[in-house]
């Protein structure tokens, strides 16, 4: 791997735009963590109420490194907290009147359960902003069903057209509901700050599914299918809005993207791979025909493009001004020299690989930079600095972890990838 990206230490002293904004974080996974990270990263302190195994992220490891862990709560801080006992449940009172937003993410229900719900959290802070965070929402006939991403994928319409005719729907090989969930969901936090902070009104409760967000992502679905009465097919990386676009095998076997989005790229495509003809030909004239032709196209395209290697194509077509773009994987991601150049991967320091990598603050902002101030905590570590806050002295520390009430120790045992 790469050994050019920047080196950057952790900066607990950084104050960031959200500075004095605290926020008691009882999500798990991927979609409160997400919300929160970013938080984190503009300054927020972020504090993980953790049950005695810990967040089920920290069990999502790769080789007994708990790398998911290590990116999503990076600048966190984490209280061990049983709260299925009710000391615990006192506790975690206290520290609401002194917080600007409450994130969690169990199954509907189960917060009033613990006698946590909103009502009595707005009691306690009506300034609090409130987000619930689960599969299908607060209300409506699935409400109670399990919320993993997973099932969010497969009925949002995601994977109905994701990935090709002739083979099955595909589902995402990464977080994509939580992760855009989480944006919204940081989005959505911020707005309703404004409204306490700036407008002086009260808190609210954000009412935050995994399914809404990935549903408003996919676009105008639900009119095309008005209109049309068709169901868009899956059509592998091509698109049904333009044309020439698709993914093309190279000489040395790596990819290449191309687009061609607008009608003076797909001339300038046509004239670099001396099809100058195409311009004017019925076929392919126009966008609306050139998607209908796509596998002519698609044919003409593929047989020029095989005849150089990724590199080689990277660079005539950039030299003819045609939108095209590597398709790399993790290899050649390290080693690009624009990722290096901006930093997009960094560097910081780890007890267990002596240096860990991970994508550094998103976006960039020129007056008010987020940063990365510490790495992510051990369970239980801020235990007794937030509970002291909390007006519990030493021997009532002692007999809390006896009791099982508040926890500090190792994470659920890991899982390897």
């Amino acid at each position: 791997m790469s050994s050019n990206f920047p080196r950057r230490d952790y900066q607990p002293q950084a104050r960031g735009t959200l500075d004095g904004v605290r926020v008691l974080d009882l999500s798990r996974l991927v979609a409160g963590n997400t919300l929160t990270q970013f938080l984190a990263d503009f300054g927020a302190e972020v504090i993980k109420v953790e049950p005695p195994a810990g967040d089920t992220l920290r069990a999502w490891n790769t080789k007994n490194v708990q790398t998911n862990w290590k990116i999503y709560a990076r600048s966190k801080k984490s209280l061990g907290l049983e709260l299925r006992k009710p000391e615990a449940r006192e506790l975690l009172k206290k520290l609401v009147p002194t917080a600007q937003m409450f994130i969690e993410s169990f199954r509907p229900g189960t917060l009033e359960k613990m006698g946590l719900g909103p009502d009595e959290l707005l009691k306690l802070n009506p300034k609090l902003v409130i987000v619930r965070i689960s599969g299908w929402g607060q209300d409506g006939p699935y409400s109670k069903r399990p919320g993993f991403g997973t099932l969010v994928e497969g009925m949002s319409g995601f994977a109905s057209f994701n990935g090709f005719a002739d083979r099955e729907p595909v589902l995402p090989p990464m977080y994509l509901a939580d992760t855009v969930a989480g944006l919204y969901g940081a989005a959505a936090v911020m707005t309703a700050l404004r409204e306490v902070e700036v407008n002086g009104g009260k808190g609210q409760v954000i009412d935050l599914p995994l399914l809404d967000p990935l549903f408003a992502v996919l676009g105008p679905q639900t009119a095309n299918f008005r209109l049309t009465g068709k169901v868009k097919p899956r059509t592998g990386s091509r698109s049904t809005n333009a044309g020439p676009r698709n993914a093309y095998k190279c000489k040395d076997g790596l990819y290449v993207c191309l687009s061609s989005s607008t009608q003076k790229m797909a001339e300038r495509l046509f004239h670099s791979i001396g099809r100058s003809e195409f311009i004017t030909d019925p076929r392919y004239a126009t966008n609306a025909e050139r998607v209908k032709h796509a596998e002519e196209l698609d044919a003409v395209i593929g047989d020029f493009v095989a005849q150089r290697t990724q590199a080689e194509n990277v660079a005539f077509f950039e030299k003819a001004e045609v939108t095209i773009g590597p398709i790399y994987d993790i290899t050649q991601i390290v080693e690009d020299p624009h990722f290096i150049a901006r930093g997009i991967l960094s560097e910081y320091p780890d007890a267990e690989m002596g240096e860990f990598p991970m994508h550094h603050v998103v976006p960039r902002m020129s007056g008010t930079p987020g940063s990365i101030r510490t790495p992510a905590p051990a369970l239980g570590e801020h235990n007794r600095e937030l509970l002291r806050e909390a007006g519990v002295d030493d021997a009532a520390y002692q007999a809390l972890l006896a009791s099982g009430a508040a926890c500090a120790g190792a994470a659920a045992k890991p899982e390897d990838e």
